[in-house]
């Protein structure tokens, strides 16, 4: 039977509005919205509260208040702008204000049903929402949400229903919302079909204010989109490169969350050794905050405070599996039982959600893996059928509102010899394009490899062009010759009129890998060739993938400390190319150099990077080009500013010495270093 409420947003509890005009009480009958116990009072973390709107802008200020997932303002008083007109018989018209690119989570009461009803609630109903601004509209799916706070109670069954929203245009947004029933109405692409399930105040609306959000949280700039070649902030000038973590690849197999195990354990050539133990993350207990978010009673704090710690070291990204049923790890799966792909948990859904809002308020890209190359025929065979439809359906309708968001295709997909069912080339173009198509935010399409050729060209050659693809999360065995793999598919795509994104996601060997760092203190060659050597050829970003047969690896790792000097070198190179470069701008250009093996990304005639890995009386050619340039050195093991060396200036024209750094001036230090040579501007 369908109960009929007011909307609700999503926040704990349900009161109706308290609304100030210049301090005066004004209780609302528009609106109602979920909030924690009043008594209690919400945590004073982030701007939230409420406002009356009458017609036309205003001016708002703010409480100190972050309530659940919604961020309103409170009108402390409102004061008009010069251009609205006062209109005394106008009726006061109350609505919220949500702050742009911050998530809003509308909930809806609907039909009582449970994820193990005959009548499948995932499949037979379907919440479409629509947004609409004066400049745009979103059509967004929503979702099945159990009792509305199933993180916390761990409840299969209610009548709450959402969809969460992330607005990126300031001003007025109206929404309607529609729920059908229907036989598989789910998978249906055409709105106006199945049964019409009444939902009360089914539409509304809401203002969108400035963020008040400040880097590296996502909210402070935007959503991350891919842009010829590169990730680029939505309708801004800011570009954004990639570091962070690779590993552990099942990092959702974590005790925390509910009705999470592994279903067999693994002992495999290829791959690392496994266990009935599942993550703990308890190295990282320490690193939860009083304040930080936990779900039922005080779970995930470890979790969250390894977040905590990979921020603080300055990586923003995280790369995991949402899928591995026949895979490696075998602990991770968003359903209901791992035997049915129709059903999905919703309690680990939300607990999913809520690290995942951690990870992007600390700066964290989602690097969401779909499937592994033992499981890409799981669904439908390969195929985009029901199956797999539903299965991205959900997680776009659950997840997609987030910021910095990839969707990846599979790890290592395509057929190889320890894996020959793989997806063929048709289907993964069909899996391509339908996460495309239904990403109402168009968040980056990706595309795990092989690691070597020519398995590796094989499957990549016949996909180059399409336009549903965006790039690359590539894999290379021998990390001598990463810069080239990355240079050679930066061209081909080039050349077929559609730029990939190309980001250095998994180097090799598949048994070593980035080694802990008692093991490779400063990770010498990871330094020079994938990390340096890759980012100077076009790269996107790096993550560091763990390897197999080392303890703390890609399955079974529980502490990202063990490699906290492979984190400072990362961050030390990401951070000279957002500070003093635009990498976005230049192209490869390491004939310039006359040292072997160095590295240089350029601007022709304006700005050159060159990495060093030996200080032989380097030179640069610049004999195609005039003017005067600025020459300063970058330590790429300590980071930091930017340095004077032996000579600060260098004439265009001819093929000039870019002379030494500071430290090693009068001597025979042989580090590697970072050259930048700027054309000094009249």
């Amino acid at each position: 039977m369908t109960r009929l409420f007011s909307h609700i947003v999503s926040l704990f509890g349900i009161f109706s509005l308290i609304m100030l005009q210049s301090g005066n009480a004004i209780n609302s009958s528009v609106c109602q919205w979920e909030t924690i116990n009043t008594k209690k009072g919400p945590t004073p973390r982030d701007d939230s509260g409420y406002a009356l709107i009458r017609d036309g802008e205003h001016q708002v200020s703010r409480s100190t208040y972050r309530i659940g997932e919604l961020e309103l303002v409170l009108t402390e008083g409102l004061k008009r702008t010069s251009q609205t007109k006062t209109n005394k018989a106008a009726t006061a018209k109350e609505i919220p204000v949500q702050q742009q690119w911050h998530t809003l989570t509308l909930s809806f009461d609907g039909p009582e049903v449970s994820e193990d009803d005959y009548d499948n609630p995932f499949l037979n109903y379907r919440l479409s929402v629509e947004f609409k601004h004066k400049n745009k509209t979103y059509q967004v799916r929503g979702f099945f949400a159990a009792d509305g706070h199933a993180a916390e109670t761990g409840a299969n069954q209610g009548h709450v229903w959402k969809v969460k929203f992330t607005p990126d245009v300031k001003g007025t947004w109206h929404y309607s919302a529609k729920l059908h029933y229907g036989n598989d109405i789910a998978l249906e692409n055409d709105l106006n079909k199945g049964t019409l399930v009444e939902l009360s105040n089914s539409e509304g609306q809401f203002l969108v204010m400035e963020s008040d959000k400040q880097a590296p949280d996502f909210r402070a700039n935007g959503r991350l989109l891919a842009f010829k070649g590169f990730y680029k902030f939505q309708d801004s000038e800011k570009f954004w490169i990639k570091g962070g973590t690779n590993s552990p690849e099942n990092l959702l197999g974590y005790e925390d969350f509910d009705n999470t195990y592994r279903l067999k354990t693994s002992n495999r050539d290829g791959e690392a050794k496994t266990t009935t133990k599942i993550h703990t993350y308890e190295a990282h207990l320490k690193d939860w905050k009083p304040g930080d978010p936990t779900w039922n009673s005080g779970k995930g704090k470890s979790l969250i405070g390894g977040v905590n710690y990979l921020a603080s070291k300055g990586m923003n990204s995280i790369y995991f599996l949402v899928m591995n049923i026949l895979g490696d790890g075998k602990d991770v799966w968003p359903f209901n039982t791992p035997e049915d792909f129709s059903r999905f948990d919703v309690s680990k859904l939300e607990q999913w959600e809520i690290v995942f809002q951690h990870m992007q308020s600390k700066g964290m890209l989602l690097h969401i893996v779909l499937q592994e190359t033992e499981n890409e025929t799981l669904f439908d065979d390969g195929n985009t059928g029901a199956t797999r439809k539903l299965f991205l359906r959900e997680l776009i309708a659950r997840f997609g509102h987030h910021l910095a968001l990839n969707w990846n295709l599979g790890e290592e997909n395509g057929p190889a010899s320890w894996s020959p069912l793989g997806q063929n080339d048709r289907q993964r173009k069909d899996m391509a394009k339908f996460l495309k198509l239904n990403d109402p935010y168009k968040h980056p399409v990706l595309l795990h490899t092989h690691a070597h050729d020519p398995l590796r060209s094989k499957i990549l050659d016949s996909i180059l062009g399409f336009e549903y693809l965006d790039g690359l999360s590539l894999q290379q065995d021998k990390r001598e010759f990463a810069s080239e793999v990355v240079e050679t598919w930066r061209k081909k795509s080039k050349a077929k009129g559609h730029d990939w994104l190309i980001t250095m996601d998994e180097i090799g060997m598949w048994h070593t890998a980035a080694l802990p760092d008692k093991e490779d203190p400063n990770h010498d060659t990871l330094r020079r060739y994938a990390l340096w050597g890759t980012l100077l050829s076009g790269a996107a970003g790096v993550e560091w993938y763990f390897g197999a047969k080392y303890p703390h690896n890609d399955l079974n790792s529980e502490d990202w400390r063990e490699r906290d000097r492979l984190w400072e070198l990362t961050k030390y190179a990401t951070e000279f190319f957002q500070k003093y470069i635009p990498f976005w701008d230049m192209t490869p250009k390491h004939n310039l150099i006359n040292t072997s093996n160095a590295y240089c990304l350029g601007k022709t005639g304006d700005i050159y990077a060159v990495y060093l890995p030996q200080l032989e009386n380097p030179t640069i050619n610049l004999k195609h080009t005039q003017g005067v340039f600025h020459i300063a050195w970058y330590n790429p093991l300590k980071g930091g500013p930017l340095l004077k060396g032996s000579k600060e200036k260098v004439h265009g024209g001819a093929e000039v010495s870019l002379g030494l750094p500071p430290s090693t001036e009068n001597s025979t230090n042989q580090q590697d270093w970072v050259c930048l040579v700027s054309k000094v501007n009249n």
